[in-house]
C-alpha cells in the first residue's frame, strides 16, 4: 500500500513539475510579446489565476496518466450503430485513446453513442498514422451504412485529421472535423519532445507548410477549439486555423481542454448538427 501511495505521489509530482515548467515557458513567451504584463504579475488576481490554472492542469494531466494503461486494453465497446454517423477520436502525442474516457462518458450521457477511438503510437510516422485513420474511417462507414464520419482530434491528433482531410483525400468521407488545441502553425515546445513526430509539429515544418498550401475542400466543415492560455501550443494563437471557425476558451491548459465543460458543450452541439 505504501508503495502504491509513493508511486502515485511520484506521478503527481512529475505532472506538477511538467505543468509548472511548460507554464513557465508559456509565460516567458507571452511576456516577451506583451511586456505590459510585467506591471501586475504579482497582484492577487494574477497569482490566484496562475495557481488555479496549474492546479487544474496538473489534476487533468494526472488523471490522464492514471487512465493511460486502459488505452492498451482491447476496446470494450465495438458496436457500431446503423444509420448513425460514427465519431472517431484522435489523441495527441504521448497519449493514447484512454485520454478520451471522460469526454466519451460525458457525450454518451448527452445521447451521443457512436464514439470510437484508436491508438496513434508516437514511434510511428505521420503517414502511417494517417493510414490508420483512413482504415478506421472506411471500417466504420461500411459497418454503419453511412457515407461520412465525424473526426475529433486533440493536439497532434488534429494535425493527423487535417492530413487525412486536406492531403490524403478524405474530405468526401468526413462530415465535420473538430480540432482541439492542435498546433496548426506549430509549437515552439515541440523541440523538447522526445519523438520523431515532434519534427512535424515544429513551426514551419514541411508537413505544416504542405497543409497551409492545401486548400480546405469546399465540402469540409472544420471547427477549431483552442485556449488563450494553452501551456503546450506556444504561442497559443498557433492553434488557430484561420480558414475555419475558431472558438477561443480561456483559463484552460492543453490537457484541461479534454475535460472542460465548454468543450463538451461545443462538441455536443456540433455532433447534433447545431451551430457550435
Amino acid at each position: 500500500m505504501y508503495i502504491l501511495f509513493a508511486l502515485l505521489a511520484a506521478v503527481l509530482g512529475i505532472c506538477a513539475w511538467f505543468v509548472a515548467s511548460s507554464s513557465l515557458f508559456a509565460w516567458y513567451e507571452q511576456v516577451n510579446r506583451q511586456p505590459q504584463l510585467m506591471t501586475d504579475r504579482f497582484t492577487l488576481k494574477r497569482l490566484w489565476f496562475a495557481l488555479r490554472f496549474m492546479a487544474l492542469e496538473t489534476g487533468c494531466l494526472f488523471l490522464t496518466v492514471l487512465l493511460h494503461p486502459l488505452g492498451w486494453l482491447r476496446p470494450w465497446n465495438r458496436r457500431v450503430g446503423r444509420e448513425t454517423t460514427p465519431v472517431i477520436l484522435l489523441h495527441g502525442l504521448f497519449h493514447n485513446r484512454a485520454c478520451w474516457l471522460w469526454l466519451r462518458l460525458r457525450l454518451r450521457l448527452l445521447g451521443i453513442r457512436s464514439l470510437h477511438s484508436i491508438n496513434l503510437p508516437p514511434w510511428k510516422d505521420v503517414e502511417s498514422l494517417t493510414e490508420r485513420v483512413a482504415k478506421k474511417v472506411d471500417e466504420l462507414r461500411h459497418a454503419s451504412g453511412v457515407s461520412k464520419v465525424h473526426l475529433i482530434g486533440h493536439s497532434m491528433g488534429g494535425i493527423i485529421a487535417r492530413n487525412y482531410l486536406q492531403i490524403r483525400g478524405g474530405a468526401q468521407k468526413v462530415d465535420h472535423c473538430v480540432l482541439i488545441a492542435s498546433p496548426n502553425r506549430g509549437s515552439k515546445l515541440a523541440a523538447l519532445a522526445l519523438s520523431p513526430l515532434a519534427t512535424v509539429l515544429m513551426p514551419g515544418s514541411e508537413l505544416l507548410q504542405r497543409l497551409d498550401a492545401a486548400p480546405i475542400p469546399p465540402s469540409a466543415k472544420v471547427t477549431t477549439i483552442y485556449s488563450r492560455h494553452d501551456n503546450i501550443v506556444l504561442p497559443p494563437e498557433s492553434a488557430r486555423f484561420e480558414e475555419t471557425e475558431n472558438i477561443e476558451l480561456t483559463g484552460a491548459g492543453h490537457t484541461t481542454l479534454l475535460y472542460h465543460p465548454q468543450t463538451v458543450k461545443i462538441l455536443h452541439r456540433i455532433l447534433r448538427g447545431e451551430t457550435p
